[in-house]
């Protein structure tokens, strides 16, 4: 027993020392180097145990590779789980001895093809990229042929060639959450976390790409406005994960990639020769964009994530910009936007490129009841409507306000000098709505000037009575 526990003492002081220089291991912010406390965990249960669209990001990226299409060269890494380290997965080629995974973690495997053993197994090969030795797993009772098309793959390899096309890729990017659920690290030396609640749509950027397990061997490490690091692990081309299409449910589903995280410069890949197949589809908004409101005759200042389909795309004869006609799949309103096809013609002004401006896929979901569907579609704010149907209704607000007992001010500027405040209640629910002149907010009396659009302007009504 004493040997088993220098041992395994001997094989933690390594990992830590290894996880610390290995530039796939990466952690968040405030993770804490606990590496005895890890150690002593593990020990005890050592004892005890003895993707339609050929144009989405990850279908252009990462291409899914089952053992029959494995090159020579390509690279894994050991990342055991909990019951995987009392488990031998390789061999030794010299000694022909099995090799704790314990022994193994974090080293890197190279692919070197398949052979037959001497006692006519197949086995498939590695060369050990850190000690540049050569080890095999034995496959029992099949042909390699027989094996390969199975999904089972190799025990404890996290596929590497998925987080170096990750890291090329997503690094420093600005991303979306989409999950409410992600995680932080405990420990700087182990595999310790804490899961955590963030906010849906949420503005973060990368900051790092590692591995992550077997399963899902990408880890994305991510950080909020406010300095906040939060990380997902997520599978992308499924090589070697071992995980059916059926086990991507429920909680299990957010370790997609594109559950987990929306990437905002995922353009579409529309040009003004192939516009025309993108005609039915569904989009939803990526950015906040002003479009023509066919009810209102007005432009209306639309929220990220919007979602409509696309009715039609017309190309205009006198310029290089199309008219585009477009359905939202909640209210049935049609809305106009004046967008470039074409990414090169749009230099001038990149924020005018449909693919800026829209993703392909469902946007944000808003349940509504009729009463407010009917003033949504005239642009109008009313009592008893959620944030959802306000943004709807006028777009983003143009300043946010505190007030007491949990209520709070949204504040849409409009073009003919007028503020309309939208109160809030503690539960999010609009509970009034006032207008005030500009001049009266600010105190000083405006100049005369021709009225500019302005971000949130919306046609009046009587239940939001701010008409030009």
């Amino acid at each position: 027993m004493k040997k088993l526990f220098f041992t395994a003492c001997m094989s933690f002081a390594f990992l830590a020392t290894s996880a610390q220089t290995n530039s796939y291991i990466v952690k968040t912010k405030g993770a804490t180097r606990s590496a005895q406390n890890h150690m002593a965990d593990v020990i005890a249960e050592v004892k005890e145990e003895d993707e339609e669209s050929s144009k989405d990001f990850i279908s252009q990226n990462f291409r899914y590779q089952s053992l029959c299409d494995w090159e020579e060269g390509m690279k894994f890494m050991v990342m055991p789980e909990k019951l995987d380290l009392v488990v031998k997965t390789f061999t030794d080629a010299a000694t022909g001895k099995n090799v704790s995974n314990l022994k193994l973690k974090y080293k890197i495997m190279i692919y070197k093809g398949h052979s037959e053993g001497k006692d006519g197994r197949a086995q498939i090969d590695f060369l050990c990229q850190d000690d540049g030795k050569n080890y095999y797993y034995v496959i029992d009772h099949l042909t390699f042929d027989d094996y390969c098309f199975q999904r089972t793959g190799v025990p404890t390899l996290a596929y590497l060639g998925d987080v170096d096309i990750a890291r090329e890729k997503l690094q420093d990017k600005v991303l979306y959450t989409k999950s409410k659920l992600y995680r932080v690290d405990t420990e700087y030396d182990g595999e310790g976390y804490q899961e955590v609640i963030v906010d849906n749509d949420l503005v973060v950027k990368v900051v790092a790409v590692g591995v992550g397990s077997r399963n899902y061997p990408v880890k994305i490490v991510v950080e909020d406005n406010n300095g906040n690091q939060f990380y997902q692990n997520v599978t992308m081309s499924r090589t070697n994960c071992a995980t059916r299409d059926d086990e991507f449910e429920g909680d299990e589903a957010r370790f997609l990639f594109n559950n987990s995280f929306e990437l905002q410069d995922d353009i579409m890949s529309i040009s003004s020769r192939n516009y025309k197949i993108f005609v039915g589809k569904v989009v939803h908004t990526k950015i906040p964009v002003k479009m023509l409101n066919e009810v209102t005759n007005k432009q209306q200042a639309i929220p990220r994530l919007a979602e409509y389909r696309i009715e039609s795309i017309t190309p205009h004869k006198g310029d290089d910009m199309a008219t585009v006609k477009l359905k939202n799949t909640t209210l049935g309103t049609f809305f106009f936007a004046d967008c470039y096809l074409d990414q090169y013609k749009s230099e001038a002004h990149p924020e005018q490129f449909f693919g800026l401006i829209f993703a392909p896929g469902a946007g944000k979901k808003v349940v509504t009841s009729e009463a407010s569907r009917a003033m949504i579609r005239a642009g109008h704010v009313g009592i008893g409507m959620s944030e959802d149907e306000v943004q709807m209704a006028a777009g983003e607000p143009d300043k946010v306000e505190n007030g007491q007992g949990g209520q709070y001010f949204w504040i849409f500027k409009r073009s003919n000098d007028k503020l309309l405040y939208v109160e809030f209640d503690g539960s999010g629910i609009v509970k009034k709505t006032s207008v005030k002149d500009m001049e009266e907010r600010t105190g000083k009396k405006k100049k005369s000037k021709k009225p500019e659009p302005v971000k949130g302007w919306m046609g009046g009504s009587k239940a939001d009575p701010l008409a030009d």
